[in-house]
């Protein structure tokens, strides 16, 4: 998956009393003709003013950025029981010098994976002729359809993010792709098919600074996963083109699961799979669905994930309670498939656990790692727009077609 984190903000430690004074009585001339104070605090290094605001919180924004900066502080605005907060942070570093030679390494050795993952994945004709080549280099190549198609989802839904942020003058770095192990490596290395399927654990874009309000949040948010789907959806449309309807093996067969969106278009190009027969796909639909997969795990709407962010634009401090709500589903989607796996004809205990324990585990993950807490915009005031709404709300429809209740599953012959 790919993670989008937040770097922690760091603090400097507190100047002394006697300094917080001077600053405090600064700050608070900056602020008394934007805001009608009730209540000011000091707590370390930070200033905090409450009160009823006299302008636009857009335009208080704009203001008290200009005039903060100079004493070394961010403002945030948010509300608070009836009254406008004002939180004056002392900044944070957000310009970090480029170094793009780990990024290239990082995609350069990614490519290298995936190409290898691709070697498992069988159905293009003209590049499975390459596995057969006399030069091993050339039997490299015969990954390319799974890895182009995976790699362009990928990209294009990270630099989706990164054009979103700079449009709307975030600091982010540029994405640094996660290269892993695929099973054929396990297995050339260990003689056990171990590793991960894709080759990729996603990649990892860094904000080095707070979006602006809550419409460049769900900017910054919602480009990856609809410029990366706006890949994956038309290469699994080709894909079922190229992809063909054949007798089922005797042994049977294992595949990845169908969500309702690629049961749908699966359904729409070839009707009915007849029985004693299975899909055999290209391996360019396999890699639209691992593409939809990860956008649709991004899509969860939980903590510093983009649904997380989306759902924060969409509903503030209530996003903990969806995010609360996301972790139960996701544990009781992994009781369903534990039970519905059990009782398939020819699955047994070990599959059933297999089948739950990914969703068990992405639970674990989102509670210990990604967590439910999601950063402030600067101006937490100015509502979402009415359009970005409604493309929350898609989005999160999204989720639940392209999310699959099973990764794998496994046929009977």
């Amino acid at each position: 998956m790919r993670w989008w984190p937040i770097r922690a903000r760091r603090l400097a430690p507190p100047p002394p009393p006697d300094d917080m004074l001077v600053i405090e009585d600064r700050l608070r001339r900056n602020v008394e003709d934007v805001l009608a104070i009730r209540d000011r605090q000091v707590r370390g290094g930070i200033v905090v003013f409450r009160g009823d605001l006299t302008t636009e919180p857009s335009r208080a924004l704009d203001l008290l950025i200009d005039r903060f900066r100079p004493a070394g502080y961010t403002p945030y605005l948010r509300e608070e029981g009836g009254l406008v907060v004002v939180q004056a942070l002392p900044q944070t570093q957000t310009v970090v010098p480029a170094e793009p030679r780990r990024n290239v390494v990082l995609f350069s050795l990614t490519c290298i994976t995936m190409l290898l993952a691709g070697l498992g994945f069988v159905g293009a004709p003209m590049f499975d002729a390459l596995r057969t080549a006399p030069s091993f280099f050339l039997r490299f190549f015969a990954g390319i359809p799974f890895a182009a198609t995976l790699l362009a989802v990928l990209v294009v839904h990270e630099f989706g993010h990164y054009f979103a942020a700079r449009y709307h003058g975030a600091s982010v770095s540029l994405p640094y792709f996660v290269p892993a192990p695929p099973p054929i490596l396990g297995y050339l290395l260990f003689g056990l098919p171990i590793g991960v399927p894709f080759g990729t654990l996603g990649a990892i874009i860094l904000m080095r600074s707070p979006a602006r309000d809550r419409n460049s949040l769900f900017d910054i948010a919602a480009a990856g996963p609809l410029a990366g789907l706006a890949v994956a959806f038309p290469a699994i449309v080709v894909g079922l083109g190229w992809s063909s309807v054949v007798p089922t093996p005797p042994e049977g067969y294992s595949g990845f699961g169908d969500s309702l969106l690629t049961w749908g278009l699966a359904y729409l190009r070839f009707g009915p799979i007849p029985p004693g027969h299975m899909l055999f796909t290209h391996p360019m639909v396999d890699a639209a669905w691992a593409g939809l997969l990860v956008t649709a795990l991004n899509l969860i709407p939980v903590g510093q994930l983009d649904g997380g962010r989306i759902v924060y634009a969409l509903f503030g401090r209530r996003h903990r309670a969806v995010g609360r709500a996301t972790v139960m589903a996701l544990l009781g989607l992994g009781v369903a498939a534990f039970f519905w796996t059990l009782h398939t004809p020819g699955a047994d205990m070990a599959l059933a656990l297999g089948s739950s324990l990914n969703w068990f585990m992405w639970a674990g993950l989102i509670s210990l790692l990604v967590g439910l807490h999601h950063s402030p915009p600067l101006d937490d005031l100015s509502p979402l727009s009415w359009g970005r709404r409604a493309i929350g709300i898609a989005c999160l429809i999204l989720l639940v077609l392209m999310l699959p209740p099973f990764l794998f599953q496994i046929k009977a012959g």
